[in-house]
Formats: structure tokens, sequence, C-alpha cells
């Protein structure tokens, strides 16, 4: 079981690590986000052609057994128990009942954890289009499961979940005005954080976005 600050620790963690024992992965831990205003991170994003060319769902493993292997609650389960506005009970082989949920796609309560999706910020197939494509299994399976920074992955209805499917903001949005500016900034921070391209249709739509969400940052840290 872990909660927003567990999910969160990859990213916020400021402790120091002697550099004699620094492995990659503390290193992460380590790292502050970067935070950046809204059109500048978009600005930041590299742009480039994209190809769905050899795409299958099965290139990345999900869901797999999450932080903590031993608690038996995969990485949809740990989302859903830290993302709850109402914490659920947690019982054998991680089974959740009770709890409630935000889902700010469409801005409605949601008290029955099997009527939510845990979205990919940026989907499987948008993602490979965008460079994972180039990447090997692991890498793949670690962007499934990002549970490193808390916008990779969100629990939403199931309905605007399939809704949205594969599509970038180019072609969907959420359908609740309020979300538009936490969503574009929530897609800018994971591409950012996994060095994924944008096309340049999905670029202006960003920016046009951005345009209208004065104050708005994006905060990320680059995929260990």
């Amino acid at each position: 079981m872990i909660t927003n600050l567990a999910r969160g620790l990859a990213a916020l963690s400021l402790a120091l690590v002697p550099l004699a024992t620094t492995t990659p992965a503390a290193h992460a831990r380590a790292a502050e986000p970067t935070v950046l205003p809204i059109g500048v991170a978009v600005s930041a994003l590299p742009v480039g052609a994209e190809s769905r060319d050899g795409y299958t769902r099965t290139a990345f493993k999900h869901w797999n057994s999450g932080a903590n292997p031993s608690d038996g609650c995969n990485t949809r389960n740990e989302v859903l128990i830290a993302e709850a506005v109402t914490a659920p009970a947690v019982g054998a082989k991680c089974a959740l009942s009770g709890g409630s949920w935000w889902s700010y796609y469409d801005e409605q309560t949601v008290t029955a954890a099997g009527s939510l999706d845990i979205d990919h910020m940026v989907p499987l197939a948008e993602a490979w289009d965008s460079g994972a494509s180039n990447w090997d299994t692991k890498r793949r399976e670690a962007y499934a499961n990002d549970l490193g920074q808390a916008s990779s992955l969100v629990a939403v209805t199931a309905r605007t979940n399939r809704s949205k499917a594969d599509q970038d903001p180019a072609e969907w949005l959420p359908p609740a005005a309020g979300a538009l500016c936490r969503y574009a900034s929530e897609w800018t921070a994971t591409k950012l954080r996994w060095g994924l391209t944008v096309d340049t249709f999905e670029q202006d739509r960003l920016l046009d976005l951005a345009a209208g969400c004065g104050g708005t940052t994006v905060t990320y840290t680059p995929a260990p």
C-alpha cells in the first residue's frame, strides 16, 4: 500500500547520497523536480514525426506487482489507494472495498473501484509513436507502471478513459472545462519525464491550452 507521498518520493526526495555509493536509481530519488511555466515546458518538448509501425499493447507489461511486491497490490490498486479521497478497506490479496475517488476528467465522484480505469496520461500507443518504440522491454514496463510521478497514472471514470483511448490533446481533451489546464500540464510533464516527442498538431494544441492557463506550472523529473 502506498500514499501520495510514496508515489512522489522519486520526484520529491531531497536526500543527499554520497557519490561513492550513489546508484542511478538513488540519483533519481535524490533529484529535485524541475518546475516550469506551462508555456515554457510545452516549448521544451522535442518535435518529431510519429509512427505506430510495429506497435502492440503487449509490448508494455502491465499491471506489475507495483512498488511493494510483498503487499499483494499491483500497480492498478496502488494508484487507487494513493488517489482515494476516502480510503478504501484493503483486504486479502489487496481486494478493495468502500472508498471514494474524484475523476477529474469529468468531475465525477466515484464510489466503486471497479468503475474506474487507471489511465496512462500519455497512452501506451502514443508513447510508442513518440519514442518508446526504441526502448527495451524493461523500460517500457517501467513506463506502463510509473509510480514515480503522480501525474503519469490517474484514476478516472472508465467512460472518459475509453473515450480518450490512444488520442493526444489535438484529438481529445477532458470534457470538464476545469480539467484542461491540469490535463495539459500533466500530459506535458509525462512527455518531458520520459523524453517523448510531440507532433506539430499536438504541440499547437498544447500551446493554445497553455495560452489560457496562466499561472499553471509543469513539474517533472526525468525517469531513471
